[in-house]
């Protein structure tokens, strides 16, 4: 009995391990992306914007638009733990796709931007993203940031001029209202922290900082000139609502887009209820 329960105890670490490599991590290579939009019949690529001054490396992936007429570029940033896979029900919207051209960019410590790697300040982050949505070249850009990236999304505004209209969806961006998840503590002791998946590692160590790295940045908000659109599910329990009292005080141009009986899941699971008002965003920059 005894050999049995070290045994069992001996696999525990393994299966850790197992599902680290594999289904909570989040992500697709680059083949594994190409091979999915081949599927459906539309063009992608990838990209890689790498940072000497942070030691880092940016995957961006971009679909072009279906309309040779279009000049909007809508750039996508997800929450933690995540990545860009995440936007793929997006980006393969033709809908969408015949209004604007889309990337979606795996933020640093996910996906395939330096795996593991995490950069949790906001403001370095932000930095880094900026600089690799300006080495596209990009203009009359709509940012989505979603969860985490909201507030990614919104420092990007003030920081780059050809951002036209931010979209932050369930975003966590009032500091007083961050939440002490107490399974991110595993994610911090020395004693179980080699057991957590990779991708959430990250997190937890985003989430550690994350009150006051929002702190820091709160000045920036009144800088801030452009539309923010504010969309969150009346029913989040994991990024309170009331976020959106924040934005209602801190954003001088601002719209709340409050989606009802929903939780904090709208971005991923209920694409449906999101692309609409995209939309209208987009069709607004481009007048």
């Amino acid at each position: 009995m005894i050999y049995l329960m070290k045994r069992f105890l001996a696999l525990i670490p393994v299966s850790f391990l197992v599902a680290s490599c594999t289904v909570l991590q989040w992500r697709q290579n680059d083949e594994k992306v190409q091979d999915t939009f081949k599927e459906v019949g539309l063009e992608t690529s990838l990209h890689y914007y790498t940072s000497d001054s942070l030691k880092a490396k940016i995957r961006i992936q971009k679909v072009p638009s279906l309309n040779n007429n279009s000049s909007i570029n809508v750039v996508f940033l997800h929450g933690s733990p995540s990545s860009s896979y995440a936007w793929n029900g997006y980006l393969k919207d033709t809908t969408l796709l015949k209004k604007a051209t889309i990337y979606a960019i795996d933020r640093p410590g996910y996906g395939y931007s330096n795996f593991g790697k995490e950069i949790p300040e906001i403001e370095k982050q932000s930095y880094l993203i900026n600089e690799a949505i300006k080495s596209r070249k990009l203009t009359n850009v709509v940012i989505i940031g979603a969860s985490y990236g909201g507030a990614i999304a919104a420092q990007i505004g003030v920081m780059n001029e050809e951002v036209k209209s931010i979209i932050m969806i369930s975003p966590a961006i009032d500091p007083k209202l961050e939440k002490d998840i107490w399974a991110s503590k595993f994610t911090q002791w020395w004693l179980t922290r080699w057991l957590v998946p990779t991708a959430y590692r990250v997190a937890g160590d985003e989430k550690t900082i994350h009150a006051k790295e929002l702190v820091k940045i709160e000045p920036l908000w009144k800088e801030l000139q452009k539309p923010v659109y504010h969309i969150h599910g009346n029913a989040d329990d994991l990024v309170p609502y009331e976020n959106v009292v924040y934005t209602e005080k801190q954003f001088v141009h601002h719209k709340i887009i409050t989606i009802p009986n929903k939780g904090h899941e709208i971005s991923w699971k209920h694409p449906e209820l999101i692309k609409p008002h995209l939309i209208e965003i987009i069709n607004d920059v481009a007048r």
